[in-house]
């Protein structure tokens, strides 16, 4: 409940207050509940913080082992089982088809349809095919013509003469059926018909009908009074006393086994039963408590000693590297590593100019060994040029006059300069 007055916000039109939303009425705790509630929290607290910070450690270090080493050990292990399966069982067999069964089956099928498929088709075309029209021509000439011919000529005319024929013999005989089928007919209700008629009507009835009276005289009437005046009397009788017999039975067993059942129920049982239900109740609410306590003090202690070993560890560290080994790396890369590098830079570079040198020197000797060998070359004789026009100037074919190293480097101020001959 809130006991303290909330100001109403100033305003030339106040809306009326809200009405609270009322709260659930928790249900009455009872002084049982009130006098097991603290001790059973304090117990349990004590027992359960340390299963708690054990539970916490144990939590981290597994988090961290699987973060750490189990999930990329499981990643390296996928990958290589994963590549080794295909190694063993999926390229083989992919390199067995792609490689030896389709090109197989491509030169099987190829070689089927030259040897069968080619052939069969010539045969069908140019042999099977003239042949069966031949054949066919030859059945109509001699078969169906003539065939045609005797239906037409000869069998239906016999035909029509045996329908007509038949058509008057039949309806002779259809008549004379009539005629003995009547007959018959009578003779079949004479026989068979009219003495069972006779019989059932005239003898088993009124034998039936006797029976049935001397029946109801003599076993029915005698039954009835049997049951109306014996029977029912004798019953009513017997359930008079079963019911009695049965109200005693139940009083009895009432007082002998449901009374005190329900009094042990109600008195010793369910008071027993409710102290369990709330003890239990106020153990696992207590342990709820005790749980969530701990957590939250295993946290403080998770978080004080994170910070104690940052203060410890990596504080003095950071501090080192920032204020010792960043300041010495600095003097270190500007005293030492860039010297050092711009002096083996400018060693290449002075390798590189001797090996020119060198390259240029021996180009030259070479042009010197050619010219005493075979000579000179020829120099092209200049062509006169007209009035105004430059005189074209003889350029050497094979070593030129005024040779520049090659550099491999992109950098132009790496350029070595020409050297002279000599």
């Amino acid at each position: 409940m809130d006991l303290e007055k909330r100001p109403q916000p100033e305003g030339p039109r106040q809306q009326p207050p809200q009405p609270a939303p009322q709260p659930r009425p928790q249900q009455a705790e009872g002084c049982l509940a009130v006098a097991i509630r603290l001790p059973v929290r304090i117990v349990v607290l004590v027992l359960v913080v340390p299963v708690r910070l054990v539970w916490d450690a144990l939590a981290v270090c597994g988090r961290f082992l699987y973060l750490r080493a189990l999930r990329p050990v499981g990643r390296a292990l996928g990958t290589a089982l994963t590549w080794l399966l295909k190694a063993v069982f999926v390229w083989p067999w992919v390199g067995l088809w792609r490689y030896v069964l389709v090109p197989v089956g491509h030169g099987i099928g190829w070689l089927a349809h030259v040897l069968v498929v080619v052939p069969a088709v010539w045969l069908y075309e140019r042999v099977l095919t003239p042949l069966g029209h031949g054949i066919a021509w030859l059945g109509r000439t001699l078969v169906v013509t003539p065939a045609t011919w005797f239906y037409a000529s000869v069998l239906t005319p016999i035909g029509h003469g045996i329908a007509w024929l038949a058509r008057a013999v039949g309806s002779g005989a259809k008549a004379a059926g009539r005629g003995i089928g009547a007959v018959l007919a009578w003779l079949f209700k004479a026989v068979f018909v009219w003495p069972w008629v006779g019989l059932w009507r005239y003898v088993v009835v009124p034998v039936g009908i006797a029976l049935a009276w001397l029946g109801t005289v003599l076993v029915v009437v005698p039954a009835l009074w049997l049951y109306r005046h014996v029977l029912t009397p004798v019953g009513h009788g017997i359930a008079w006393l079963a019911r009695g017999t049965w109200t005693v039975l139940a009083t009895l067993c009432r007082w002998i086994f449901v009374v005190p059942a329900v009094a042990l129920w109600r008195w010793v049982l369910a008071p027993v039963g409710r102290a369990i239900a709330v003890v239990a109740r106020e153990i696992g609410d207590a342990l709820g408590h005790a749980w969530r306590v701990a957590g939250h003090l295993s946290l403080v202690v998770g978080r004080f000693l994170g910070t104690l070993l940052r203060w410890i560890f990596v504080e003095p560290v950071r501090w080192a590297y920032r204020t010792i080994l960043t300041p010495v790396g600095h003097v270190v890369r500007d005293a030492v590593w860039r010297p050092a590098a711009k002096a083996v830079k400018d060693a290449g570079r002075a390798t590189r100019q001797a090996l020119a040198s060198a390259r240029d020197s021996v180009r030259q000797a070479r042009a010197d060994v050619r010219r005493m060998l075979f000579g000179a070359p020829k120099e092209p004789v200049p062509v006169a040029a007209g009035p105004g026009e430059p005189v074209p100037v003889p350029v050497a074919r094979r070593e030129p006059d005024t040779p520049e190293p090659r550099n491999l480097e992109k950098n132009p101020g790496s350029a070595v300069s020409p050297h002279a001959r000599g």
